[in-house]
C-alpha cells in the first residue's frame, strides 16, 4: 500500500451546520398541529365566553372653558404664583388655569363631596376611604385639551344615566368650590377696610368735634387766604398718602412685593411724601415742626392752632371719602360673587359603551395561546431530537417539571 493513500476506512468530515433548518421548524409545527389549533379554539371560545360576561362601560363626558382672566379671587393665587415662578426662570404657560382647576376636581374636598352625595360607598361596596378615593380616582378622569385648553371631565360607570349625573356634579361642585374661594377672598378685603374705615370715621369725629370747640372757644378765627390754601393742599396729599397706604394694604393681604401694582404703589407713595417734605419747610428752607409749614409760621398762635385742627379734619375727611368708595366696590365684588366657569357641553347619558372591547381582546388573548403553543411545540420537537447523554438530562428535567407523585 503507498504512503499516499488515505485509509479508505475513515469517514470523511461532515461540516457543522448550525444554520437553522426552515423545514424542520415547520415539520414541528405539522407535527403539533392539532394541540395547537386545539389551544387556540379552546381559548377563543373560552374568551368569548368570559368577554360576553363582562358588563358594557359607558364614559360621560363633559368639556369646560377655564377662565383666561379674572379679577380676583383664583386669578390673584395664579397671578402670585407666576410672579414668584419668573423669578425662579419658569414660566407659566397659558393653560395654568385649566390646571389649577384639574387640582380643585382632584381634590378630597370635591371627591367626599361626590362620595357623600351619591352614597358611593354603599353604591359600589367600598370597604375604606382610602380605597374609595382610588378607585374613584380610577373611574373620573380629568384632562386639557392640548390644542383648545377645554378642561374635559369624564366619569365611568356601567349605567349611562350614572355616569352622566356624576360628571355633572363634578362641574356643580367645581363651581361651589370657586365660588368660595373667590368669596374668601372678596370677604377678606371688605373686613380689612371695613375695620378701617370705623377707625378713620372715629378719627374725623374727634376732628370735626376738636374744630368745633376751638371755633366755639375763639369765636371762629380766621386766617390769611394763603395759609388756608396750603393747608388744604397738604391736607389733601396726606389724605390721597392715607388712601394709598390703604389701598397697598388691601393688595398686600393677596399679593406679593413683586407685583406690579404694588411696586407703582409704593413708589406714589415716596412721590407724595417728597411733595408734602417740599410743601411744610420754611422760606429758609429749613424743615419746621410736623404741624408747621410755610404759611402758618407767622400767623398768630390761635391761627396756628385753627391751621393744625383744620388740616387734621381735612385729612380726615379726604381719608374716609376714599375709604367709602373702595368699601362700597369690596361689597358689590362680594355680593357678585359670579361663576367664572363656562360650560361647553353639559355631560349626556352615552349611547355607546366605551369597553370592553370584545373583538380585540378576543383577537389578543387567541394570538397569545397560538404563541405559548408554538414554544411548546418547539420544545417538544427539541427534546425529543436530543440523543445519548443529552437525552438522559432532557428525562430528568422533565421529571423535575412534573407535578405527578413519583413512586418509592
Amino acid at each position: 500500500m503507498s504512503e499516499n493513500t488515505a485509509p479508505e476506512n475513515i469517514p470523511p468530515q461532515q461540516p457543522a451546520d448550525d444554520e437553522i433548518n426552515l423545514l424542520e421548524l415547520l415539520l414541528v409545527i405539522v407535527k403539533h398541529k392539532k394541540m395547537i389549533l386545539f389551544t387556540c379554539l379552546v381559548t377563543f371560545i373560552v374568551v368569548c365566553g368570559l368577554t360576553l360576561l363582562m358588563p358594557n362601560i359607558y364614559t360621560a363626558t363633559a368639556r369646560i372653558l377655564p377662565p383666561q382672566k379674572e379679577s380676583g379671587g383664583l386669578s390673584s393665587m395664579l397671578g402670585n404664583m407666576g410672579g414668584l415662578a419668573s423669578l425662579a426662570g419658569i414660566s407659566v404657560g397659558r393653560n395654568s388655569m385649566g390646571d389649577l382647576y384639574v387640582g380643585m376636581l382632584k381634590s378630597r374636598t370635591i371627591s367626599d363631596a361626590i362620595i357623600e352625595r351619591f352614597n358611593l360607598m354603599d353604591y359600589y361596596k367600598w370597604k375604606t376611604r382610602s380605597g374609595a378615593y382610588k378607585a374613584l380616582a380610577g373611574k373620573a378622569s380629568f384632562s386639557l385639551g392640548k390644542d383648545d385648553g377645554f378642561l374635559i371631565v369624564s366619569y365611568q360607570d356601567k349605567d349611562p344615566q350614572f355616569a352622566a349625573k356624576v360628571v355633572n356634579a363634578y362641574i356643580d361642585e367645581l363651581e361651589k368650590l370657586n365660588g368660595k374661594i373667590n368669596l374668601h377672598n372678596a370677604g377678606r378685603e371688605r373686613v380689612f377696610l371695613e375695620e378701617r374705615l370705623q377707625l378713620v370715621k372715629t378719627d374725623l369725629a374727634n376732628a370735626e368735634d376738636a374744630l368745633k370747640e376751638f371755633q366755639e372757644k375763639n369765636k371762629a378765627i380766621r386766617i390769611d387766604a394763603q395759609a388756608s390754601a396750603i393747608i388744604e393742599a397738604i391736607a389733601s396729599l396726606k389724605g390721597e398718602l392715607a388712601s394709598k397706604e390703604v389701598e397697598l394694604g388691601v393688595l398686600l393681604s393677596s399679593q406679593t412685593e413683586q407685583n406690579p401694582q404694588v411696586m407703582a404703589l409704593r413708589e406714589g407713595i415716596v412721590q407724595i411724601k417728597d411733595q408734602i417734605s417740599r410743601l411744610e419747610r420754611s422760606p429758609e428752607g429749613k424743615k419746621v415742626s410736623d404741624d408747621i409749614f410755610l404759611s402758618t409760621s407767622e400767623v398768630p398762635e390761635l391761627g396756628v392752632k385753627y391751621a393744625r385742627l383744620l388740616r387734621n379734619f381735612k385729612v380726615q375727611e379726604t381719608l374716609y371719602e376714599l375709604l367709602v368708595k373702595q368699601y362700597e366696590v369690596a361689597k358689590i365684588n362680594e355680593a357678585k360673587n359670579t361663576s367664572t366657569i363656562q360650560v361647553l357641553d353639559e355631560a349626556t347619558p352615552p349611547d355607546r359603551k366605551s369597553k370592553p372591547k370584545r373583538a380585540l381582546i378576543v383577537i389578543l388573548a387567541t394570538f397569545c395561546a397560538g404563541f405559548l403553543s408554538l414554544i411548546v411545540a418547539f420544545v417538544r420537537g427539541f427534546g425529543s431530537s436530543l440523543q445519548g447523554p443529552d437525552r438522559q438530562l432532557w428525562e430528568q428535567i422533565k421529571a423535575q417539571l412534573s407535578f405527578r407523585k413519583t413512586k418509592i
